[in-house]
């Protein structure tokens, strides 16, 4: 069983830089995602990090937000910089016990592990 738990969240201004952590229990080789929600709107997928170590990106996310994971520490990481307004939302970390989800990883709906989210707040 894998447990997710997020931290890092806070209030920011636009601008600004901010991480969030994602600390696992449980075996950790997964596809492993974040994900944010705004009230009201669909869950919608920010980046992803494979099994193998590559990386994939929401399109219009790609240069501001990096993925990465520490797999020593069982720790999933999301940089956010140049953060805005419209970056506010809950971010939630995801894992799914599979080697290659490249080509789905925004699929909310494949994943079956989920943390409990972090909120985000970017003023302007």
């Amino acid at each position: 069983q894998v447990q997710l738990v997020e931290s890092g969240g806070g209030s920011v201004q636009a601008g600004r830089s901010l991480s969030l952590s994602c600390a696992a229990s449980g075996h950790v080789n997964y596809c492993m995602a974040w994900f944010r929600q705004v009230p009201g709107n669909e869950r919608e997928g920010v980046a992803a990090i494979i099994s193998d170590g590559s990386t994939r990106y929401a399109d219009s996310l790609k240069g501001r937000f990096t993925i990465s994971k520490d797999n020593a520490k069982s720790t999933l990481y999301l940089q956010m910089h140049s953060l805005k307004p419209e970056d506010t939302a809950v971010y939630y970390c995801a894992a799914v016990a599979h080697w290659d989800c490249g080509s789905w990883w925004s699929n909310k709906w494949q994943y079956n592990h989920w943390g409990q989210g972090t909120q985000v707040t970017v003023s302007s």
